[in-house]
């Protein structure tokens, strides 16, 4: 649902929180299955170059996409604090490479507001909207918006 000026309404819940590079996002935590280490990946040829391949999670075949790349930014670079979340997009099971994981955040709609036209070099659309804290700014991440991005 949305306001008549187009943000979407969020109601308070917890986010997960992460980075890509230097901007810090969230994605609401009922879409998150799980949170993995890198693990092998199966390349998949002729894939779009932000796939970064294919896992099998006990027995489930999950495309793992790199968050960076499919944003436009750089590519990820392996280090120990990659981390891979498994989200449902209602659909299907995919993982979110992502640089590191941070902590989970209670959203409370009076610290919502529109996103900004682009966040760390983020396009402003994919973001359904920004938390502000007292000390950061949350670009809240649409899966919506990410499939047509």
């Amino acid at each position: 649902m949305q306001t008549a000026t187009g943000l979407k309404v969020i109601k308070s819940s917890d986010y997960a929180t992460f980075y890509l590079h230097d901007a810090l996002c969230g994605i609401a935590l009922n879409c998150i299955e799980e949170i993995n280490k890198p693990t092998h990946l199966t390349v998949v040829p002729q894939a779009p170059d932000y796939v970064t391949g294919l896992i099998n999670l006990r027995g489930k075949i999950v495309t793992v996409i790199d968050m960076n790349k499919r944003l436009g930014l750089s590519p990820s670079k392996a280090g120990k604090d990659q981390r891979t979340l498994i989200v449902n997009d209602g659909e299907e099971s995919v993982g979110l490479m992502v640089d590191r994981v941070s902590n989970v955040v209670r959203v409370e709609p009076r610290g919502i507001d529109a996103p900004p036209a682009n966040i760390g070099n983020i396009s402003g659309r994919c973001f359904d909207a920004v938390y502000k804290t007292d000390t950061q700014l949350i670009g809240l991440l649409s899966l919506d918006s990410l499939r047509a991005y």
